[in-house]
């Protein structure tokens, strides 16, 4: 594990000097479900029906709007041939680097998140799952979203073509982590898309890392 929390130490510090791009996902993910009450009106049971999808909206848009600084910065250093030439293995440091991009990134937008659904007057029952349904998603995302930054990195309009490609690969997360909401809500339950997004987080932890190694080599090359 020494590998891995060197990268993730590293990745990291680097963050927190350049803590001016992470406080702009932040505050675009803020201003983003900020702007929905204005658009749609004060109905409270309207404002209640469109919480759960638009703060996942707004995670899905955060989340792909930081992508590109996940390797665009030690590839242009560096940095990043230098890792795929150490011996430790590719995915290792990999899922370091999105563990540590998640954490910068992810992990704040499931702190705010609570606090921004009692805007559309969400019930307070319904924030753990909320919360819960964000922890388990937006992993997913970054591990998806770092795979779509591999493929794309050094591209000409590589933003627009990262966006095509991961968009599509969202559209079941949004589906799951709004539905699990929804769900409970309703009256159903939510454990059934919740142990999707469980399932689903461990096949991107299964193999992300790998297909964004293979990816990276094939950039660099």
């Amino acid at each position: 594990m020494g590998p891995f929390l060197a990268v993730m130490r590293r990745d990291l510090m680097l963050a927190w000097r350049g803590r001016t791009d992470v406080l702009v996902t932040l505050a675009f993910f803020v201003i983003v479900v900020c702007l929905f009450p204005f658009g749609v009106g004060p109905e409270t049971n309207q404002l209640r029906e469109i919480a759960p999808g638009v703060l996942w909206v707004a995670a899905l848009l955060s989340t792909l709007l930081s992508l590109n600084r996940l390797f665009a910065q030690d590839h242009a250093d560096g940095t990043l041939e230098q890792l795929l030439l150490s011996p430790e293995p590719t995915a290792l440091w990999v899922a370091a680097k999105v563990l540590a991009h998640w954490i910068v990134t992810g992990l704040p937008l499931v702190i705010v998140a609570p606090g921004l659904a009692l805007l559309f007057d969400l019930q307070q029952d319904a924030l753990g799952v909320l919360v819960l349904s964000l922890a388990l998603g937006s992993p997913i995302l970054a591990l998806l979203g770092a795979v779509g930054a591999a493929l794309t990195l050094g591209l000409r309009g590589g933003g627009v073509l990262l966006a095509l490609l991961i968009l599509p690969l969202y559209v079941p997360v949004l589906i799951f982590g709004a539905g699990a909401v929804d769900a409970y809500l309703g009256g159903t339950g939510a454990d059934a898309q919740l142990l999707l997004l469980g399932g689903g987080l461990l096949g991107a932890l299964a193999g992300a890392p790998f297909a964004c190694a293979a990816a990276l080599r094939i950039a660099i090359e």
